[in-house]
């Protein structure tokens, strides 16, 4: 079976902007299905990879979930906060240790265990960044401090606390429009992970 770098020789790539993050633009030859080689050229936004954690509880049948400003959403005429997932880029940590910090940043609740369900590529067309995705079980007692974010990020976060049913439905009437948040709760929906106990006496 022949490999995709065997498949894909690099002509340029260029440096469009190193701002925020890293944009190129990349020139290549492709190898097509019939053989022939193709010339093509693609932008990447390079911001790095990423984590992202959806916290439960079975015991209250609640999700742990955050409500917070994005401009591009709001760019793209999107006139409401997103509620998500807690998320963070990795920053040159594991995949585990950066969303243990980041959902203790964001939620105001440290997280115990975490279990790794899939890996995500969220935009594969443009952006390079690959999505860890985790889930784990949180408590009241868990709960250290106010979350919110870093202000001099520029973050502004709300904690909030929803019933797993309340979290389904919002996905269905538009509430929830996040696709990593809409993967993970969909994932917990399929594993029977917040029913199982909930029929337990």
């Amino acid at each position: 079976m022949t490999s995709i770098k065997d498949r894909v020789r690099m002509v340029e790539s260029r440096v469009l902007s190193d701002d925020w993050y890293l944009l190129k633009k990349n020139t290549f030859d492709f190898l097509r299905n019939d053989g022939t080689w193709q010339r093509q050229s693609r932008e990447t936004y390079d911001r790095g990879d990423g984590a992202t954690i959806l916290l439960y509880n079975r015991a209250k049948q609640t999700v742990l979930l955050t409500r917070q400003f994005r401009f591009p959403a709001f760019a793209n005429g999107h006139d409401d906060l997103l509620i998500e997932a807690a998320a963070g880029l990795l920053d040159r940590a594991s995949p585990e240790a950066r969303i243990r910090a980041e959902a203790e940043e964001e939620t105001g609740y440290r997280v115990g265990e975490v279990h790794k369900v899939f890996e995500a590529f969220m935009s594969p067309g443009s952006v390079t960044e690959k999505l860890y995705c985790f889930i784990g079980e949180y408590d009241d007692a868990a709960r250290i401090g106010r979350g919110g974010g870093l202000v001099e990020e520029g973050e502004d976060i709300e904690v909030l606390e929803m019933s797993f049913s309340a979290a389904l439905a919002a996905i269905g009437n538009g509430q929830i429009v996040d696709a990593k948040t809409i993967m993970l709760i969909q994932h917990l929906a399929l594993s029977r992970i917040m029913s199982a106990k909930a029929t337990q006496p």
